[in-house]
């Protein structure tokens, strides 16, 4: 039999468990707020910590609200629907912080105000939805056992019409990107157009001044490019997808130049005849972060402002731990393109330390 205990909710952690303390022990506690007064069912027992789940919510926390998704809780997708959007930005804005604390040894995080979400629901671009045995849906928490949904809460309109033709269509087993423009999901785009709008003007602000090249690392489409080409002289941007590079220099300014590759193997080129005083390098790389060889690039070169979109703040911080003390980080900014879930976009800008 398995143990049970009554814990209160002190805190969320980074990836969305609640977190409690018990006899000595942390708890981390799926779909919990903090506040709240739970019995739980111990899952999982160590030393040191436990993981378990919900079996009654003994006292809500003033936080707590009714979910919107009839599926929430089975459906892995999202992680915070019990909780009131203020809550969550409170929630991020904090984790952020802390885990630039934890992991990148920051004493002092220069944070600004998280960036909320026009709409925290249906708000998604695009789906991404899972069939077998010509059922549709998604993964459930922690497993692969489908989960048959018949709309996406946090999906726009569009997309979810998409969603219901597959589902009446009795597609072939796999996996489907859904869109409601025929002409996304061959590349990655940021899948909250209100708040990628926001970081566009976000990042637009941070550029300094007088700067006569931007480097533009893993650039997509040319969604930062485009809009940062005015106030430079010179463009470049580097991008593996060789359609979102067709997709850039369809629209590509006369000063924009862009290259199909690795931005491990092409940036040091690209950097190399720059004069670093007057060079903006902007990093938007995946979830885990820069290679190595990048950030030995970075420093052997230190372009004078570095402005870095992240959307995972464990790499950041590494990755930011690597580069401190030649630079000096100025101001850290979450955005919340995910409403309901528990991850965080963020962006941070550095300026060499060589180059003040």
């Amino acid at each position: 039999m398995k143990k049970t205990a009554i814990v209160t909710v002190s805190d969320v952690a980074f990836g969305g468990k609640g977190v409690a303390r018990h006899e000595g022990k942390v708890f981390f506690i799926p779909f919990t707020a903090i506040g709240d007064q739970v019995k739980v069912e111990i899952t999982r027992d160590k030393k040191k910590f436990a993981e378990a789940e919900v079996l009654e919510v003994l006292t809500p926390s003033p936080d707590r609200v009714e979910p919107k998704c009839h599926w929430y809780g089975q459906c892995g997708g999202c992680t915070y629907q019990h909780i009131s959007y203020p809550a969550q930005l409170a929630l991020k804005q904090r984790q952020v912080e802390q885990t630039l604390r934890r992991v990148g040894k920051l004493d002092e995080v220069p944070m600004r105000p998280i960036v909320p979400s026009p709409e925290p629901y249906a708000y998604r671009n695009r789906i991404r939805v899972h069939v077998t045995q010509r059922q549709v849906g998604f993964f459930a928490h922690a497993s692969h056992e489908l989960v048959t949904i018949s709309r996406c809460e946090l999906a726009e309109p569009g997309v979810n019409e998409t969603l219901h033709d597959l589902r009446r269509a009795g597609p072939k087993d796999g996996d489907y990107t859904l869109v409601a423009e025929a002409e996304r999901g061959r590349y990655f785009e940021q899948t909250n157009d209100a708040v990628a709008a926001e970081m566009l003007t976000l990042v637009e602000s941070l550029v300094q001044p007088g700067h006569d090249l931007l480097i533009d690392a893993y650039c997509g489409g040319g969604f930062f490019a485009h809009r940062l080409a005015p106030k430079f002289t010179q463009v470049v941007g580097i991008e593996g997808n060789e359609f979102a590079i067709d997709n850039a220099k369809k629209t590509a300014a006369p000063n924009e130049r862009f290259i199909v590759g690795d931005v491990a193997e092409y940036l040091s080129g690209v950097l190399a005849p720059a004069t670093p005083a007057t060079t903006t390098l902007l990093l938007d790389p995946p979830s885990t972060g820069l290679d190595p060889r990048v950030l030995e690039h970075i420093l052997a070169s230190c372009p004078a402002r570095i402005i870095y979109v992240s959307c995972n703040p464990a790499t950041l911080a590494r990755d930011i731990a690597a580069l401190v003390p030649t630079y000096r980080l100025e101001s850290v900014t979450p955005l919340d393109m995910f409403p309901q879930t528990a991850e965080v976009e963020v962006v941070v800008s550095l300026v060499c330390t060589g180059n003040v």
